[in-house]
């Protein structure tokens, strides 16, 4: 229907000689105003050369919906279309909802394209913390929305095993090493102190006795050290629910010459300059502000300069769209590798940079204070243990990518309705627990022959207008990728569902009235399980 309302308001402008641009429509926040409105005569009312209200009142004129689904149409000031839904294809919905079943509210948006998604890539020195979670549900919820508009999705974790970092991780674990062997040993400047660096050491030592002592290289540690936090990071990964497709290792763009390369291909361009034993982008060529180096006089490159040879190869692989999800510290950068990138020759209309704030944790109302340089931090590993996956996930996506997120330790833990995550699962398993209620009353569910005529209430009819809502929302969510707007509108449906069962009991005397609410039910179950799984978050049973 939204659609076909789309397509009559595009016909009736392109009929009225106007170019139609976006069409938006929403739903009225109060039901005098309709179920739906648009303010397209407000957007467009210049280009026709006359008032908001008198270009209502033509569009109106010229949209010919069946009367049997869209019984009234109103030009309302200062320049509103609004549409009242009939009840009748209201009820009917509900019986697309279960026929759909776990396909209900999917789009067809990105059939026939592929989706690469690349997130947390965090370097392999230490446990995943509570920061690198926001990144990973975020990049794990994207992909998901994606998926539900069709799109052949594929995650991708990018991360450096060379470097500084990795020189000192190597280093730490060799103090520690020599430590637990008795020796000499000197703990590097800024290394890793966290119990891990130990454990690790440790478990080389039990591994191969001290067959390295003598050692004077770094690198034997660095490589157990890099083993084995990735496969803690993995693991930790699939205990969120996040399972990658690819991994793509920043190092081997150092082997393949990719970074040479990609130089050379700017240097052909002309955008590249040398002063001061540094190699620079010409970055004020390309609109930014400021000139960017690429390779220090010290000969190690930037991070700009591998990210750039890094999206070429993405571009190359034939992505129809690639998003990449950063943290905040990535803000002012990322501009500089579209920008090398364009310079380069290519487009970049299909890459979307989403940008997430950072986490901090409270309890008891106190900020849970972290430095991960002293190994202070609080794991992710941790954090799942204390409040578990559902709970994980949800918070981590209930508030807007570009808010700061307080991650309340106390309500987490809460096994109460003023926990969302626990008030949208109650309401599914009390769903649930109705329709066997009902069957064990002798009752069936049978939505071909229901009486849904008797779904006359206005709390239920507000509920079927929820329900009906929810593959916009999809469609929506496609375009923001923003994961909150999934989670509110399942906030207000479980809301919705609540009002409704406090006065419209599904277990009754009248078993054609049970019926017809069993239908109901399902359907918002049904709905509802859907978006807890665009979420990937469970919807259990029984609580």
């Amino acid at each position: 229907m939204i659609d076909l309302l789309r397509e009559r308001i595009t016909a009736a402008l392109n009929d009225l000689g106007i170019e139609p641009g976006n069409i938006q429509l929403e739903r009225t926040k109060q039901s005098q105003h309709g179920d739906l409105a648009t303010n397209v005569p407000l957007t467009h009312a210049k280009k026709a050369g006359t008032t908001p209200l008198k270009l209502a009142e033509e569009l109106k004129s010229h949209l010919a919906l069946d009367p049997k689904d869209v019984p009234r149409i109103e030009a309302a000031p200062p320049g509103f279309l609004n549409f009242f839904l009939a009840d009748d294809y209201l009820r009917g919905h509900m019986l697309t909802i279960l026929r759909d079943g776990q396909e209900y509210g999917k789009s067809d948006i990105g059939a026939g394209k592929r989706a690469q998604v690349e997130f947390v890539s965090a370097n392999p020195t230490g446990p995943l913390t509570v920061g690198h979670g926001r990144g990973a549900i975020l990049g794990d919820t994207v992909s998901n929305i994606l998926a539900w508009n069709g799109y052949q999705v594929e995650r991708e974790y990018y991360y450096n095993d060379a470097g500084r970092q990795m020189r000192l991780l190597g280093e730490s674990v060799k103090a520690r090493y020599r430590e637990i062997l008795g020796l000499e040993a000197e703990f590097p400047e800024e290394g890793y102190e966290g119990d891990y660096i130990r454990t690790i050491a440790q478990n080389l030592k039990e591994r191969d006795n001290d067959t390295l002592a003598t050692e004077q290289d770094a690198a034997p540690f660095t490589a157990a050290a890099e083993e084995a936090i990735f496969q803690d990071i993995n693991r930790t990964l699939k205990d969120l629910g996040v399972v990658f497709d690819s991994y793509f290792n920043e190092h081997s763009l150092y082997q393949s010459k990719a970074l040479d390369e990609t130089i050379a291909a700017l240097e052909k361009n002309g955008l590249i300059f040398r002063e001061e034993g540094a190699t620079w982008l010409k970055a004020t060529q390309l609109g930014r502000d400021e000139d960017r180096v690429l390779i220090k006089s010290t000969g190690e490159p930037t991070y700009r300069l591998p990210d750039i040879a890094y999206h070429v190869d993405k571009i190359e692989r034939g992505f129809d769209l690639m998003v990449d999800i950063f943290g905040a510290d990535h803000q002012a950068t990322y501009p500089d590798v579209l920008a090398g990138l364009q310079g380069l020759g290519y487009n970049t209309s299909n890459v979307r940079v989403l940008i997430h704030q950072f986490v901090t944790l409270t309890q008891g109302g106190e900020q849970v204070k972290m430095s991960t340089r002293k190994a202070t931090f609080v794991t992710l590993d941790e954090l799942l243990s204390d409040v578990g996956r559902d709970v994980a996930r949800y918070f981590f996506i209930m508030r807007g990518m570009g808010s700061h997120l307080q991650f309340d330790l106390d309500l987490a833990r809460t096994s109460s309705d003023e926990n969302p995550v626990y008030y949208l699962q109650y309401a599914h398993a009390r769903m649930v627990n109705i329709g066997k209620r009902a069957e064990a009353f002798g009752y069936q569910l049978d939505p071909e022959n229901a009486p849904l005529e008797l779904l006359a209430l206005p709390e239920g009819r507000t509920l079927m207008l929820l329900l009906w809502w929810f593959p916009e929302v999809v469609r929506q969510v496609h375009e923001s990728l923003e994961p909150q707007t999934v989670a509110n509108y399942l906030q207000e449906l479980a809301t919705a569902y609540h009002r409704y069962y406090t006065v419209a009991r599904v277990v009754t005397d009248d078993l054609e009235l049970s019926a017809a609410r069993m239908v109901i039910t399902e359907a918002c179950r049904q709905t509802l399980a859907n978006g807890l799984a665009i979420l990937g978050i469970s919807a259990p049973e029984r609580m």
